[in-house]
């Protein structure tokens, strides 16, 4: 997924209401700080640990949409936490995205060799599914893709352990609720963990924060339900799915 037009640089100043941040333009030479200052949108629902620092470096893009209220989107953050190497990716909406090109170009074994593939599809309790896999050969292949950012401990030899969620879902739990089902129903279902960092080397739930998805996760794979992770490589120009991130459930 390349960023097109390209994106451009800022220092974050705060992040509130979940949904908004102001920042500061890096355009040097061109005004004063104070009137580069603008508030953009923040396409992230959860906490953010350790990605909203303040006067942490970020990477805007701007809105197709000459009459949008917000004229730049947070796409990219440089982690000011201390454990953080390289870019983050704080947008929420880019997964579904990375996980079907990467499907598409067969990054992922796991889910390579399928007929078709179709994005949002209505399933379940009034869900839709991020991504349904079909071919006429097998069952039909139920994919929840879900964001990852989250690291707050390396070991010893230094390497990164992503984890999800970073807030209490009960949507996350439902949808692990639905995939049991479709294994049930007779088909496959894939629960799938797209991590926007390359500074990992394995994945994990984050149970101390939500105990009940952590349950979830359990259940569902008792019952059938796959778990997979991947991270990308991420630069200023674009992000790709790069390699698996092993499990330690």
């Amino acid at each position: 997924m390349r960023f097109d037009p390209p994106l451009v640089t800022a220092r974050l100043l705060r992040r509130y209401k979940r949904f908004l941040a102001d920042v500061v333009l890096d355009r040097p030479g061109e005004a004063p700080a104070a009137e580069r200052e603008v508030t953009v949108h923040c396409p992230n629902p959860g906490a953010m640990l350790g990605l909203d620092t303040p006067g942490a470096r970020v990477w805007l893009s701007p809105a197709r949409n000459p009459a949008r209220k917000l004229r730049w989107t947070w796409e990219l953050t440089e982690p000011a936490d201390g454990l953080g190497r390289g870019l983050v990716g704080i947008n929420t909406s880019h997964p579904n995205r990375l996980a079907a090109e990467a499907v598409a170009a067969g990054t992922i074994p796991e889910l390579a060799g399928y007929a078709g593939l179709r994005r949002e599809v209505k399933y379940g309790r009034n869900s839709r599914i991020d991504l349904l896999l079909e071919d006429p050969r097998r069952p039909a292949c139920y994919v929840e893709v879900k964001n990852v950012h989250l690291l707050r401990r390396r070991d010893a030899a230094g390497e990164g352990l992503a984890e999800f969620p970073d807030c209490v879902t009960a949507r996350g739990a439902k949808h692990l609720e639905e995939l049991g089902d479709m294994v049930e129903a007779g088909h496959r279902a894939v629960m799938l963990y797209v991590v926007q960092r390359s500074d990992c080397a394995a994945f994990a739930v984050a149970g101390d924060i939500d105990p009940a998805y952590a349950e979830a996760l359990r259940r569902a794979r008792a019952r059938g339900v796959e778990a997979l992770c991947v991270a990308c490589r991420i630069t200023p120009e674009e992000i790709v799915v790069a390699r698996p991130l092993p499990l330690q459930l």
